[in-house]
């Protein structure tokens, strides 16, 4: 059973490390296709046709596509982004630079989140009371404001009231922004999944047999209902990852999300490629992770991976 394990396992991270080539590849032939190029940004509107084909010569742009993709392959084969045409250095140490702000980012929106939506999803699934109907209000409410309006609302207030510091490096800003329609996204799933496990036959049985209904909740019915939760956090993740960097930019955060944007408005073609390969590298891993943690906790799906 664990050899049939490993092999589902690699089966997957195959198909992660497919996913990232092909999302990697598709930025790279669009960002070549976009109007003008990187040397349009760096020498301005009106450099000589005789500089930009010199600069264009540098970066290998004048060579045909079909050229340039086999060269950026056969780079990336050897675990080089080649260089960035904005910045002259290689792509690898910017992204290297970078991420490390954009995954502190999204751990701490991620744990916040996750801290956030679950208890509340247990609690909006389990009572039906006033106290589950204001969460689950309240969550809508959070729902319907996506990572820009949020960030821009709290941009805003952070400047009227000056409670929270905004820019720079600082954490908080775009990590409240960032956590909290998660968290309400958490808690609608949780809470959904919550009480279908708490109508299950085998849960009415417990209650009959007088075993406490916080026991219930907690020990017996939040098992099944992690399923569905755990079943989406990859897209959770990727989402999280993807909204961040309209996050980072609002608040001037510098992570990859910047980094991606100054990439796009110079053309720079390498970097956009590095950028979206490194977004595809946290979608697929926290689909992979997610995938993992519901085989864990559900026996069945390790039967049906094995």
């Amino acid at each position: 059973m664990e050899r049939k394990l490993l092999r589902h396992t690699l089966r997957r991270l195959g198909f992660a490390i497919l996913f990232v080539f092909i999302v990697s590849s598709c930025a790279l032939l669009l960002a070549h296709f976009a109007p003008g190029d990187a040397t349009t940004e760096m020498l301005g509107r009106g450099a000589s046709p005789e500089a930009i084909a010199r600069e264009r010569a540098r970066l290998g742009l004048d060579r045909p596509l079909a050229e340039q993709y086999a060269d950026w392959i056969a780079h990336v084969a050897r675990l080089d982004l080649g260089e960035s045409a904005r910045y002259r250095r290689p792509v690898a140490d910017l992204i290297g630079e970078r991420m490390g702000h954009t995954a502190r980012l999204g751990a701490a929106a991620l744990a916040l989140a996750t801290l956030i939506g679950l208890p509340l999803g247990v609690l909006g699934g389990a009572r039906r009371g006033w106290a589950g109907g204001l969460v689950q209000t309240a969550s809508i409410g959070v729902l319907s404001l996506p990572p820009l309006v949020s960030a821009l609302l709290l941009v805003f207030l952070a400047a009227r009231t000056g409670w929270f510091p905004a820019g720079g490096s600082h954490l908080l800003l775009p990590t409240l922004a960032l956590a909290l329609p998660f968290a309400a996204t958490i808690q609608q799933l949780q809470s959904q999944s919550m009480a279908a496990a708490l109508a299950e036959p085998h849960i009415a049985a417990a209650r009959a047999r007088g075993i406490p209904e916080s026991r219930l909740v907690w020990r017996h019915a939040l098992r099944d209902a992690l399923r569905p939760v755990l079943s989406v956090y990859g897209i959770i993740i990727g989402t999280l990852f993807s909204g961040s960097f309209v996050v980072e930019f609002v608040t001037s955060f510098p992570g990859l999300g910047r980094l991606m944007y100054e990439a796009l408005v110079s053309r720079d073609t390498y970097l956009v490629a590095g950028c979206a390969a490194t977004g595809a590298v946290f979608l697929a891993a926290g689909t992979l992770i997610a995938d993992l943690a519901l085989v864990a906790i559900d026996p069945r799906l390790r039967q049906e991976a094995s």
